[in-house]
C-alpha cells in the first residue's frame, strides 16, 4: 500500500479528522464537481465516491451529498457506508433512502437511477468485512459510537 494512502488512513481516523472533514471535505467535493460538470470529486482521489441525491425525507425536496462509497466487483452497484465520520448521529441522507430509496448517483461524470437497500443480518456483515478490507478507517468510526453504521446496496434501475 501506497504511503499516502496509509498517511489519509491514520489521519482520517483521528477524532480531530471527524470534527473537521464534515464542514469542508463535502462542500469542496460539491463545487468541484458543480464546476467540472460531474467529471471530478476531489475525495474520489483517494477513495472511490459519488454524488448522491435523493428526495429530503421530511421535505421531500432533492437532496444532493457527495459520498464515499465501495463500487461492488460485479460493477452492477455500490455499497454506501453511514459512517458520519465516526460522530454519534446517522447522517441525514441515510434517513433520506430509508423513506425513498429511489435514488440517482452521479459516478464518473454519468447520472444513473438507483435503488438502495438497507443491508442487515448476515448479508450486511458479509459487506462490512468487506468495508474494513476496503478502508480499514470504517473499523475507528465504529468504535468511537453505539449507533450500528448503516450500510446500503445501491443497484442501478
Amino acid at each position: 500500500m501506497a504511503l499516502g494512502v496509509k498517511l489519509v488512513q491514520k489521519v482520517s481516523s483521528t477524532m480531530l479528522f471527524a470534527r473537521i472533514a464534515p464542514h469542508v471535505i463535502p462542500a469542496l467535493d460539491k463545487a468541484v464537481h458543480r464546476l467540472t460538470r460531474g467529471r471530478v470529486i476531489p475525495s474520489a482521489r483517494m477513495l472511490p465516491g459519488v454524488i448522491l441525491t435523493v428526495k429530503g425525507a421530511r421535505t421531500g425536496q432533492p437532496r444532493s451529498t457527495p459520498l464515499a462509497c465501495m463500487p461492488e466487483e460485479s460493477g452492477a452497484g455500490w455499497i454506501l457506508i453511514g459512517s458520519n465520520f465516526g460522530r454519534p448521529g446517522h447522517p441525514a441522507w441515510t434517513a433520506n433512502l430509508l423513506k425513498h430509496p429511489d435514488a440517482h448517483v452521479s459516478w464518473k461524470g454519468q447520472d444513473i437511477a438507483v435503488r438502495a437497500r438497507l443491508l442487515q443480518g448476515a448479508e450486511r456483515a458479509a459487506a462490512w468485512r468487506a468495508v474494513l478490507g476496503f478502508w480499514p478507517p470504517y473499523a475507528a468510526y465504529q468504535a468511537r459510537i453505539e449507533r450500528e453504521i448503516r450500510l446500503f446496496r445501491l443497484e442501478r434501475r
